[in-house]
């Protein structure tokens, strides 16, 4: 008797626009006065979303920017290419920013002196990218590799290239701009003659704002939603007693209310359709998660570090690896916290985690 055949489910997101991409520099018109920009990274994750909307602000015509790239020469160039071939000779009126994350705000301080125009953020995210451009807290340096120690990661090499990263975030973010406009959950932000709604999220960054046009049936996630790979939701020793992982999962449910045909724009990945299936195959991964780590740590106390293997099935690299050390602690501190782990330090002060 021959073991039955799984065949592979067909995915419930689809892709509008197939395989088409923006080539570098250029602008890809995706829906009425929406254009997409695709922008390199120097990550394992190797490219950003960006977003460009027409509008008018104060009598001027022009555009809105939406997410800005790193700090680097080659987002620079990039941009100005955009600015000779994608802005139908037009100015960049605004600048909204999603959240903090150096991909997405690296640049606003070059873009609005640049272009005289203003920066729209939330609050919180907007204290925390001037925190963190000013600061090595939570990005690297010796308070992050002591974090990390006290969650089990002992790799002498590794916690050396942590303490060597104390200004990671700033040479990427070297400026934030000295002024900003807050965005608020709820708030109607009208641009290009429809009103986009700002939707708070949480878990992944401090007030993280997606963007919903629903004259144009169109979503700007930022990185609450993306296709393929999950967001990442750590905990951060600027933080160390955080629990952000059950605010994202609070946070996915504000997109639930959404027409299906909604057309999500996410910062990595394709734009797709089908943000329902998402937002339950989303919920179902770190469902997983969670009972991999129970069952883990039923069998012996944990630690993050050992969780790693169980969580990550592919070799890390060091930036990969903060990621993954962040979000192993996050799954611990979401059990712990809610009662159905106990944890203790031992005695060389790593913290463990164990079934009650």
């Amino acid at each position: 008797m021959t073991a039955p055949q799984h065949r592979p489910q067909p995915s419930p997101l689809t892709y509008p626009l197939g395989d088409r991409l923006p080539a570098p520099g250029q602008a890809l018109d995706i829906a009425p006065g929406v254009r997409w920009l695709r922008m390199g990274l120097p990550f394992a994750l190797d490219h950003i979303n960006l977003w460009l909307l027409r509008d008018r602000v104060d009598g001027r015509e022009g555009w809105t920017a939406v997410d800005t790239g790193i700090a680097s020469d080659a987002t620079r160039a990039a941009w100005e290419q955009v600015f000779e071939t994608g802005l139908d000779g037009l100015p960049l009126l605004r600048l909204v920013v999603t959240h903090m994350h150096p991909d997405h705000i690296g640049l606003a301080q070059w873009l609005t002196a640049r272009w005289g125009c203003r920066l729209w953020i939330s609050a919180t995210d907007y204290l925390a990218a001037q925190h963190g451009s000013r600061s090595s807290t939570g990005h690297g340096g010796d308070s992050a590799a002591a974090f990390f120690g006290s969650h089990g990661l002992t790799d002498p090499d590794a916690l050396e290239k942590v303490r060597q990263r104390g200004s990671y975030y700033a040479s990427m973010v070297p400026e934030v701009p000295a002024q900003y406009a807050r965005l608020l959950d709820g708030l109607r932000l009208p641009m290009g003659g429809h009103d986009w709604h700002c939707i708070a999220g949480y878990g992944h960054a401090p007030e993280h704002i997606s963007l919903h046009c629903p004259a144009l049936g169109v979503l700007i996630s930022g990185d609450m939603l993306l296709p393929r790979i999950s967001t990442n939701v750590s905990v951060l020793d600027v933080e160390p007693e955080a629990n952000p992982l059950p605010l994202y999962l609070a946070s996915l449910e504000r997109f639930t209310p959404l027409p299906a045909g909604t057309l999500v724009l996410p910062s990595h990945g394709k734009p797709f359709t089908g943000l329902h299936a998402r937002v339950a195959q989303l919920r179902e991964h770190h469902d997983e998660r969670l009972g991999e780590v129970l069952q883990a740590c039923a069998e012996r106390p944990m630690d993050a570090a050992a969780l790693l293997p169980v969580l990550f099935r592919r070799p890390l690299d060091l930036h990969q690896t903060t990621f993954a050390m962040g979000e192993a602690i996050a799954h611990l501190h979401a059990l712990w916290l809610d009662g159905r782990l106990r944890r203790q330090a031992d005695a060389d002060g790593v913290w463990r985690f164990t079934k009650p």
